[in-house]
């Protein structure tokens, strides 16, 4: 018979005992109790238990054939390993909120944290200004500004730079805790329909139980 006319090797039920062996594409013999499936696009014979050949299946798939079909497999497993990962993250969110007030108390904590590191940042800044402020009325005293004290020139210098990183700190700051709202609200989002999902079985069945309860019981 030939091979075009045998039915795919994979679609085919194993015999009981059979043993399917093949030589892969890297020249290495390969044994399974089922259609190997790195030898698609190759022969394969399925033996009885004594090792006899109960049939040789003829390549299933052309190479590119083949090269599609992992390609295939690949993409769907990296979609269970997706679904898997995503469940997984559901599980851990739903855990550490249960409910929305968790989930807002754990927002203001977020926040307040990043407001203390935030208002350290400006405490700091204002100190710096007023390191500032005193070090320009010590110019005062040179009306040549070319002749300003080395040291006095360097602390200016110092001072300016550290004023414009501190600016840039709690620029970034501010920032963070825009990032803190968008990322609680995007959970937020996912929160509330995982809420329902949650709550729904268990609203079924006191409903059902209601639904039981209002059943008028016969009188004895």
């Amino acid at each position: 018979m030939a091979a075009g006319s045998l039915a795919p090797a994979w679609a085919q039920p194993a015999q009981t005992g059979s043993i399917y062996t093949c030589i892969d594409a890297r020249g290495q013999r390969l044994t399974s109790d089922r259609p190997i499936m790195e030898c698609l696009d190759r022969e394969q014979k399925e033996l009885k238990r004594d090792g006899t050949v109960r049939r040789t299946i003829g390549p299933s798939m052309t190479a590119q054939e083949r090269a599609a079909f992992e390609e295939r497999e690949r993409r769907l497993a990296e979609e269970r390993l997706r679904q898997v990962d995503e469940k997984r993250a559901q599980k851990a969110l739903l855990t550490r909120y249960p409910d929305q007030a968790a989930h807002d108390a754990e927002r203001v904590k977020a926040l307040r944290a990043a407001q203390d590191v935030l208002a350290a940042g400006q405490r700091r800044l204002h100190d710096l200004q007023d390191q500032r402020g005193k070090l320009l009325q010590e110019t005062e005293f040179y009306k040549d500004p070319g002749k300003l004290p080395a040291k006095l020139k360097r602390q200016l210098d110092e001072n300016e730079e550290q004023l414009a990183g501190q600016q840039r700190f709690i620029a970034a700051q501010e920032e963070e805790k825009k990032r803190i709202d968008a990322r609680f609200d995007e959970e937020l989002v996912r929160l509330k329909a995982l809420w329902v999902q949650t709550s729904a079985p268990s609203t079924a069945t006191s409903g059902a139980a209601s639904a039981a309860g209002g059943v008028p019981q016969p009188r004895r």
